[in-house]
């Protein structure tokens, strides 16, 4: 067994069905994730919702009523050697993003899962430095997994 690879635990639950993606590329992104960050033993948790479900969720956790592409939570207890996240993503944005900026559906979920899962690995997007670092970060993982340059300038979606 090689170290790391047994210890990442990835489950899906698709509530959202409408959109088509590689469950185990989507994995392997994960996994590989986790350990660059230096995680040997975690478990990730992905929920594919739908705009209504997923608003739901926004409001009762972040009291905000709106649809949202990702909500991520970290159920690890304090000084547990497991980590322990939930990401909620937006399937229904995703297709309806993905196909709008023209890199499909799977690529702007996997946006949204990697995303999600950095803000549980203690990156944040608050102010413009971090968020570019970020979203930087972001394009460079996606790349590396074939899914491209994602994220891009969302102001100016055909900047490079």
């Amino acid at each position: 067994m090689q170290t790391g690879e047994k210890d990442i635990t990835v489950e899906f639950a698709a509530d959202f069905k409408d959109i088509d993606f590689d469950r185990g590329r989507l994995k392997r992104l994960i996994k590989h994730l986790c350990r660059r960050f230096g995680l040997s033993k975690a478990t990730v948790s992905i929920a594919v919702l739908g705009d209504e479900a997923i608003r739901k969720v926004n409001k009762k956790f972040l009291k905000k009523d709106t649809a949202t592409d990702v909500i991520s939570f970290d159920l690890s207890d304090e000084g547990q050697a497991e980590k322990v996240f939930e990401l909620v993503v937006n399937g229904e944005q995703a297709r309806r993003e993905g196909l709008a900026r023209g890199h499909g559906p799977e690529g702007e979920l996997a946006l949204y899962v990697v995303h999600g899962l950095l803000h549980n690995l203690g990156f944040d997007d608050l102010d413009g430095v971090k968020a570019e670092k970020m979203h930087r970060l972001e394009d460079e993982i996606l790349q590396q997994f074939g899914y491209g340059i994602i994220y891009k300038d969302r102001t100016n979606p055909t900047a490079e």
